[in-house]
């Protein structure tokens, strides 16, 4: 096959994303514990159903169910694509911010303490958590004169993390119920899902990517340093609130209702660099983030149906898959970097 001129690569590589997506959207609906033929499929989106139980498993189910595979993973993607930027560490991911503790820790306490024992009675405890979290390590990232610096952005993010762990672990270990629940939403799932989850995260997640874009100019001069950003007229301390305010959105809506997808913020950046080096595009943030949010959104539905067709009618939680795939590429890239600072 002839490799297309680099010229045309842009609209090759978007082109090939969407239709990707498009086609993972579909075996989304069509697989799972009970295929449903393509035909099916879209004779019950068309509104011409040929079963009435089909019909309920596809807009109950699994619509649902990937609209908010799509919704989450453009938060996760564009997230992880941000911390990496702001930190300008490539290890990086939304966790770093302690977005993904605080939520932890809001759902223990909805469940624990406030005794609540449904999905829509915690999730908005989940995403409390994960605001006041990144606030808290907003604040005490400006301590100190040199004020906010990406340094002590991260060392605040961990500190934050580790505190909300423990205090989390020192919950659900009094706690059955707690931990029960707090063990199902940990696991990183798009099950049990229904439109309504969808609806209430959009708004955040549409805000989130709104401030994300805008960062991409910034982002660019950010990553040739603060004083080069400095002198090309870039307010520093505008632009990491505007990113910081974007994490908060994208994470923290998306893990308080499929909880912490680990890996996928730090693999999902990678893999858009990637794609932007063969398409010609360089390291432009403008092009890095729109790509991010196209690939996670991917990355989630493949683990999710591939989650479902492992071991049928039992499911493996979409979270557990991304970590498989994650937890090597994290040992690659440490190892890379080891090997090009000797």
């Amino acid at each position: 096959m002839n490799t297309p001129p680099r010229a045309g690569r842009p609209v090759f590589l978007l082109a090939g994303l969407v239709a990707g997506l498009a086609v993972l959207c579909v075996l989304s609906l069509a697989l799972g514990a009970r295929n449903v033929p393509f035909g099916q499929v879209v004779g019950a989106l068309a509104g011409h159903p040929k079963s009435a139980v089909v019909d309920n498993v596809i807009w109950s189910v699994r619509v649902p169910r990937t609209a908010l595979g799509l919704v989450a993973g453009v938060g996760l993607g564009l997230s992880g694509a941000l911390m990496q930027a702001l930190t300008r560490n490539p290890l990086a991911d939304p966790g770093l911010l302690g977005v993904t503790a605080g939520g932890g820790f809001g759902v223990v306490i909805a469940v624990g303490v406030l005794g609540l024992g449904t999905l829509y009675g915690y999730v908005w405890f989940a995403f409390a958590g994960a605001l006041v979290a990144s606030v808290v390590v907003y604040l005490l990232g400006r301590l100190g004169r040199s004020g906010l610096t990406p340094v002590k952005l991260a060392l605040a993010g961990v500190a934050v993390s580790a505190l909300l762990s423990s205090l989390t672990s020192a919950i659900v270990l009094t706690d059955t119920d707690a931990l029960n629940r707090y063990r199902f939403w940990s696991a990183g799932s798009l099950a049990d899902q229904n439109g309504a989850a969808v609806l209430g995260v959009l708004p955040f997640i549409a805000i989130g990517t709104i401030l994300a874009l805008a960062c991409g100019p910034a982002l660019n001069s950010l990553a040739l340093g603060e004083d080069v950003a400095a002198a090309l007229g870039r307010r520093l301390g505008l632009v990491r609130v505007q990113g910081v305010a974007a994490v908060t959105l994208l994470t923290g809506a998306a893990v308080a209702v499929i909880g912490p997808v680990v890996f996928l913020g730090l693999v999902v950046p990678h893999a858009a660099r990637a794609l932007a080096q063969w398409a010609g595009l360089g390291p432009d943030h403008r092009w890095l983030l729109p790509l991010s949010a196209l690939v996670a959104p991917g990355l989630l539905l493949a683990a999710d149906i591939l989650g479902r067709m492992l071991d049928r009618p039992i499911e493996i939680q979409a979270g557990v898959l991304v970590a498989f795939l994650g937890g090597p590429f994290f040992i690659a890239l440490v190892r890379r970097r080891r090997l090009a600072e000797v």
